[in-house]
This record gives structure tokens, sequence and C-alpha cells, in this order.
């Protein structure tokens, strides 16, 4: 049995009697479960890492939920779904704890690595910079400079750009970061045609 502070909070949706038969065994869970009744508002402002549904229930997902990863249980031998997760029946209640963890902290993950510029997507775990439907490789280094500029209120000097984000000691000339940049605005213009995506300006570089 599981006694701690959850840090995993799964929201449930399935028939009366499976919602019963889970109830009975969610003090051997380590994540936090939230039987929805779909009648209240309170639901919606929860928040959820992840939702249990059964197929009786998979048509009737609320709409703001419907981005959750979803675990599904399954008692129908032939049927498709877009659930991250399909269990069979009957569960094994470590095999389900487990998977239902792995697969929210998994999610967090990938949440966290996304971020959002302009109108481009920084995936950091991929190492790819997105705009629509074209993509770019970066680099580990490219990445911590754009995460910078991102979260800077200034625009970043040579000097800081060299020490703090490409740790390059002092003495070393800055044309050597103009270069990098100058590299990396290159590869921008080429894939996304975009010559402002990072500019150049007296005070440093900016978005």
């Amino acid at each position: 049995m599981h006694n701690n502070n959850y840090s995993v909070n799964v929201a449930c949706l399935c028939e009366k009697n499976f919602t019963k038969s889970l109830e009975e065994i969610k003090s051997f869970f380590s994540f936090k479960m939230l039987v929805l009744d779909l009648n209240s508002e309170k639901y919606k402002n929860s928040k959820f890492d992840a939702i249990i549904v059964d197929h009786e229930m998979f048509d009737k997902i609320p709409r703001n939920l419907l981005s959750l990863p979803k675990i599904l249980i399954n008692k129908k031998k032939n049927s498709i779904s877009n659930a991250e997760i399909i269990f069979k029946l009957p569960l094994n209640i470590l095999k389900f704890n487990k998977d239902v963890i792995e697969l929210c902290k998994k999610n967090e993950f990938k949440k966290n690595s996304l971020i959002e510029i302009k109108d481009y997507i920084l995936d950091k775990n991929q190492r790819i910079l997105k705009k629509g439907a074209k993509v770019l490789k970066i680099t580990e280094k490219e990445i911590n400079f754009i995460c910078t500029l991102k979260t800077s209120e200034f625009p970043l000097g040579k000097k800081y750009i060299l020490e703090k984000i490409w740790q390059y000691s002092s003495d070393t000339e800055t044309h050597t970061i103009e270069t990098h940049i100058y590299r990396l605005r290159q590869k921008i213009k080429e894939t996304f045609d975009d010559k402002d995506f990072i500019k150049n300006t007296k005070d440093g570089y900016t978005f």
C-alpha cells in the first residue's frame, strides 16, 4: 500500500462497476485517482496528468481533457483507439501502477522539452526547431543560446554569450561567437526563409 504525497493526478472515466473496482484497489496506486463526474463542473478546474477510461466512456471524454495521455481499459478484443496504453482485464495491479506513473513522467518530460518562440517550437529533447512542417536540427549550444534569448529581458552582448553560453575563456576573440551565430541565422534563413528570427542590434542579439 502506498502512503505518500502524490505527484501524479489521474482522472478516471469508466462505467460504474469498473470504477467501483478501481476505487477498491486505489490504495495500491502511487498516483492520485479522481473519479470524474460529468454532471459536475468541479473537474474543469482540476489539473490531471492522464486519464483512465474504458470503452463504454471513451467517446465521452470531455474536450478539455482530450489532449491528456489515455490509459484504456479494453474489454473488447479487436477495438482500435488512440490511447497511449491499453490494458486487458484482469489487471495486473503492480504493472498498471508502474505503467501509469511512467506514462505521466514521460509526458511531463516531453512537455518541459517544448518551448514556444514566436510561431516556432523548440524541442530541446529532439534538438530541433520546428515551424509548421519544416524542421531544423540544431546543436545543444544553439539550443542554450536560443533559450537564453527567450528568457532574457535585454539583448545579449557578445562577451556574455562567449562566457556564459558558449563557455569560452574571456580572451577568446568575439568574432568566434559572431561566426557561430551567423551560421545559426543562416541555417534558420535557409530552412524557414526567416532572416529576423534572431536580430543583431547595437546592444546585442535579441528576438
